[in-house]
């Protein structure tokens, strides 16, 4: 199977959980109001978050105007990320490629549909929270874009050799 198809798959499935994360806990488990929350560990809960904003709340949609101007925005990143994918060979550039587009698809579908993202993650240490809320697609987002910083400033490609095994140049010489 071709790297690019598993790029896709991988795009397309987390795109589905992120979207079945969201629904399982706003509708079975019932946290879907600004204060709701489940407490699931000691360091970890499940905590209603309505956000306005792209990463971090930066960018806040205060109109509907900014709101659909973000839908845009995380559209055409999603497009050229979708694009970089297409172009990719090596699985090990197309996953965290993959894992950036259905993160982004997730939140997308979350500000086209309710005009906000879902948030509902809660890592804490006591009142100190290492992370703002987050969710899935927040998650999925930032471990592509730590491998891809990653692939970058450690992993060297190799340079191609000749044929004659010959360090660099070719064994043939022409007149």
């Amino acid at each position: 199977m071709s790297p690019r198809w598993i790029g896709a798959g991988i795009a397309f499935a987390l795109f589905g959980l992120d979207q079945l994360a969201k629904w399982w806990v706003t509708g079975p488990l019932g946290i879907d109001r600004i204060g709701d929350v489940m407490e699931i560990a000691p360091i970890f809960a499940l905590r209603f978050t309505q956000n306005f904003g792209v990463s971090m709340g930066m960018l806040q949609a205060s109109s509907d105007t900014m709101r659909w101007a973000l839908v845009a925005l995380t559209g055409l990143i999603a497009l050229v990320v979708t694009v970089w994918m297409m172009r990719e060979h090596k699985l090990g550039e197309i996953v965290p490629l993959a894992l950036i587009l259905g993160g982004a698809l997730g939140n997308i579908r979350d500000r086209v549909q309710l005009g906000y993202v879902v948030d509902y993650a809660d890592l804490h240490f006591g009142d100190f929270r290492p992370f703002f809320i987050f969710n899935l697609a927040d998650a999925a987002i930032s471990i592509g874009v730590a491998i891809m910083l990653a692939r970058a400033l450690l992993v060297r490609d190799k340079p191609d050799r000749p044929k004659d095994g010959a360090p660099g140049g070719s064994a043939e010489t022409t007149p």
